[in-house]
C-alpha cells in the first residue's frame, strides 16, 4: 500500500491506542501543530535514543531489513524514537537509551504530514510492524562502534 492509503490505514493503526480514537483523528485533522498525544505500552513501546547515536542506527537498521518500523525524531533530530513491541521498555538495559512504555505517552505526528518539531523518519505501515528489538540492539552496537571510530555510520555493513 502506497501514498494516502498507507497514510489512512496508519493513521487508524495509531489512533486505535488512543482512549478516544475519533478524537485523536479530529485533533490530527485540527490542531496546528499536527501532534496528538497518543499512550505507550498498549500495541508498541518506544525506545528513545539521542540523535548522533539514533540517525546512525537507523542507518545501519535500513541495511539489515528492508523496511524498518515506525521511528520518529523530534526537535532537530535531538532524538530518535523507534516504536518496538510491546514490554520492550520493561526489559530494555541500555546506558542513554530512554524508554517509554505503559504509563508513559508519545507525541505523534500524522503520519501523511509534516508535524511542528516532530517528523516521522519511517512512517507506520498501518499492517503494525514494528521494530525488532534485537536486531536494534544489533544496530545501536554496529552505529557506536562506528562512532568511537570516527566513522559517523557511513560505511557498509
Amino acid at each position: 500500500m502506497t501514498g494516502s492509503g498507507a497514510a489512512k490505514t496508519a493513521v487508524e493503526w495509531l489512533a486505535s491506542v488512543a482512549p478516544d480514537p475519533g478524537a485523536c483523528r479530529w485533533e490530527w485533522e485540527r490542531n496546528p501543530h499536527g501532534v496528538a498525544l497518543l499512550p505507550a505500552g498498549r500495541r508498541w513501546d518506544v525506545l528513545i535514543l539521542p540523535g548522533e547515536l539514533g540517525c546512525p542506527t537507523l542507518d545501519v537498521l535500513t541495511r539489515l531489513v528492508d523496511r524498518p518500523g515506525p521511528v520518529l525524531a523530534d526537535f532537530g533530530d535531538a532524538r530518535i524514537g523507534f516504536f518496538v513491541p510491546p514490554g520492550t521498555a520493561a526489559r530494555w538495559l541500555g546506558t542513554g537509551v530512554r524508554s517509554a512504555g505503559p504509563g508513559t505517552w508519545i507525541v505523534v505526528p500524522h503520519p501523511g504530514r509534516a508535524a511542528g518539531g516532530v517528523r516521522w523518519l519511517v512512517a507506520p505501515d498501518g499492517m503494525g510492524t514494528l521494530n525488532d528489538a534485537s536486531l536494534l540492539e544489533l544496530a545501536m552496537h554496529e552505529a557506536a562502534g562506528r562512532l568511537a571510530r570516527g566513522d559517523g555510520g557511513e560505511a557498509g555493513v
